[in-house]
């Protein structure tokens, strides 16, 4: 067998997404350029290691058992990079985190300079909805959490980043007025909606309710990113943190309905689990927030 380390993190990594497209998404790689890498290790074994049915990927029985050996294997080379950047004095490991969709326009700038001040640390964040988030939490798959409403399970413990502003937003197919609208607007604006578990739209619902708004549900949508785009087009309005919005608001594909009441606040948490035993990363990680997320918000927010 001559397979190499670069096949077995293309392969472990389709067995993870069990899709060509997401793998080669999360390696930056092309279709073609993953196909091939997939195609050439598949030559090392007469046994199938993935199978397709009607267009799905599946990973054989033989190709689980391979994918747990190629983790392993990729591990100690891991191992090995960070013992030797431990014997330079870096600090060195993987940072794990989970990030709320929106969560992705916030969490980088309290990262970027505690990533470039140790170099020898891997970061691993996954960007999924709250439930996903808090599932991977509560299995002890991460070190930290960004959630925007702090969850009633599982028990955790938290650091407040920054403040999360919601407004009600559309695209300029039509004018308003700069004057503050009464809540009786909702009546005649259909409201696009995230999807079950996404924490913008329990702040959404919380506040609709809270204030017996009338409004009317035009859609619901599995992403910021979707609403977004469904708003630009048209399709509707919604209500979303600013954050996600602020190049669009620059460039005028949406703009910001001043309605009564408004914003919508919440406010950025890192959670973590209580009584959660850290690694020196995720303790020098936590050390770095207490320390520098104030100049980080003044400078950056």
């Amino acid at each position: 067998m001559n397979f190499t380390l670069h096949q077995l993190q293309v392969f472990y990594k389709i067995t993870q997404t069990k899709s060509i497209t997401k793998a080669a998404e999360e390696l930056h790689l092309t279709q073609p350029a993953l196909s091939i890498q997939l195609k050439n290790f598949q030559k090392q074994f007469d046994i199938p290691l993935t199978e397709v049915i009607s267009r799905q990927l599946f990973v054989t029985d033989f190709g689980q058992e391979v994918a747990l050996a190629a983790e392993k294997i990729l591990n100690e080379v891991y191992a090995i990079n960070y013992k030797t950047m431990a014997y330079k004095g870096q600090l060195t490991g993987r940072l794990k985190l989970s990030v709320v969709s929106t969560g992705q326009y916030v969490m980088p700038f309290f990262l970027s300079g505690f990533l470039k001040k140790h170099e020898g640390i891997e970061l691993v964040m996954d960007v999924t909805n709250k439930t996903k988030v808090l599932e991977s939490l509560e299995q002890n798959k991460i070190d930290y959490a960004l959630v925007s409403v702090l969850p009633d399970k599982p028990k955790v413990q938290s650091i407040e980043l920054t403040e999360n502003k919601l407004y009600l937003i559309g695209n300029h197919q039509r004018r308003f007025q700069k004057k503050p609208y009464s809540k009786k607007i909702f009546e005649e604006l259909p409201l696009i909606y995230r999807e079950e578990g996404s924490g913008t739209r329990l702040v959404m619902e919380e506040y609709i309710r809270k204030n017996k708004l009338p409004v009317h549900k035009k859609m619901e949508l599995t992403s910021n990113e979707a609403v977004k785009q469904a708003v630009i087009a048209g399709l509707g309005y919604s209500i979303m943190p600013v954050i996600g919005i602020r190049n669009e608001l620059k460039n005028g594909e949406l703009q910001i309905i001043p309605v009564e009441g408004f914003p919508i606040q919440s406010k950025w948490h890192l959670i973590w689990l209580r009584n959660k035993q850290f690694s020196p990363v995720a303790e020098a990680y936590l050390n770095y927030l207490k320390k520098e997320k104030q100049t980080i918000m003044k400078e950056l927010f």
